[in-house]
């Protein structure tokens, strides 16, 4: 029921990985019961708790902006309903994605374990922090706003590695921005465009 309203408009420039993996992921089973019916329009989804989910143009973009392939090993900062995640796992290896907020995280290892994602592991903790444990990442993205880009996520970037993050404080205009990293270890960075997340929340 739910085939036929999925979003393309805009997709058609973006990678044919980025354009199958949005058609397989079932996004209705990543929303909340009662969001399943606009599950595939192109706007954000209250997910609880003032988070969202992010509306799957900017999913997409973001996913393609990293430059995924099979071998790929990726960073998801803000697991949320774990749709983000699912939209990486389709393309890259292995997916690490960290949650601050403990009920979010869970539900979405629920969610995603039973839709058959083996290659996604989530993790309740400070997203600002990253996962050294797991590092380096190939790519990096980071699904709400933080005022700079958090130098522990930078670090545990792979020379040649990309970050996808909005960057803006609050009451700041927004921009995603993609962050890749030289061999040298420093850092170029490139404004995407205007955007509106909620905030990275930092852990006590």
């Amino acid at each position: 029921m739910y085939a036929d309203t999925r979003p393309e408009t805009g997709l058609a420039a973006m990678s044919d990985p980025v354009r199958k993996a949005l058609g397989k992921v079932e996004r209705h089973r990543l929303v909340p019961v009662l969001q399943a019916w606009a599950a595939y329009r192109n706007h954000p989804l209250p997910i609880g708790s003032g988070q969202t989910i992010s509306q799957p143009y900017i999913v997409a973009l973001s996913t393609d902006l990293l430059g995924l392939n099979s071998s790929s090993v990726v960073l998801d900062i803000g697991t949320g309903s774990g749709y983000q995640a699912a939209v990486l796992a389709e393309i890259a290896s292995r997916v690490y994605s960290i949650e601050i907020i403990p009920y979010l995280g869970n539900d979405a290892r629920k969610r995603l374990a039973e839709l058959g994602y083996g290659n996604i592991e989530i993790k309740i903790g400070d997203g600002y922090k990253g996962w050294p444990e797991k590092a380096p990442f190939d790519a990096i993205v980071v699904t709400a706003a933080a005022p700079n880009v958090p130098p522990a996520l930078a670090a545990q970037l792979k020379p040649g590695g990309r970050m996808v993050i909005p960057v803006g404080g609050d009451g700041d205009v927004q921009y995603l921005k993609l962050i890749t990293k030289r061999a040298d270890g420093g850092f170029d960075e490139k404004r995407v465009l205007p955007v509106r997340f909620v905030p990275l929340v930092p852990g006590k």
